[in-house]
């Protein structure tokens, strides 16, 4: 049994992703080649690329195999609780104090001897 939902959820963000990413490729190579490239061509050409890229992908068997067994595979994943997310965010929010002071020290130490050194 395939969590359908999660699968297409997936080709559907991955062929927005695309459509971004090659949008953005394409208003930079225009950008590169022409002073004020056409908007609605780039938007086009980008539309259309991961559109049939997103089809392509969602019509092989491969892919789609693979994107299935991605979603039943995190459907057994056992994910925390809201008191151990809380628990390891002040784990790591009092780390990185401390992490920041002993950098402090250590800067102001340094800081200190260079300038004794650089003095003298």
């Amino acid at each position: 049994m395939t969590p359908n939902k999660a699968v297409h959820l997936m080709f559907l963000s991955g062929g927005l992703l695309l459509f971004f990413i090659l949008n953005a490729t394409g208003e930079w190579i225009g950008d590169y080649f022409v002073r004020n490239p056409n908007e609605f061509l780039v938007n086009g050409i980008a539309a259309v690329s991961a559109l049939v890229l997103g089809v392509f992908a969602y019509r092989s068997d491969r892919v789609y195999t693979l994107a299935s067994d991605v979603a039943v595979e995190l459907q057994k994943v056992t994910w925390p609780t809201r008191k151990e997310v809380e628990a390891a965010t002040v784990v790591v929010i009092v780390t990185v104090i401390v992490a920041s002071i002993l950098f402090f020290f250590f800067d102001s130490l340094w800081a200190g001897l260079t300038g004794f050194i650089y003095r003298s």
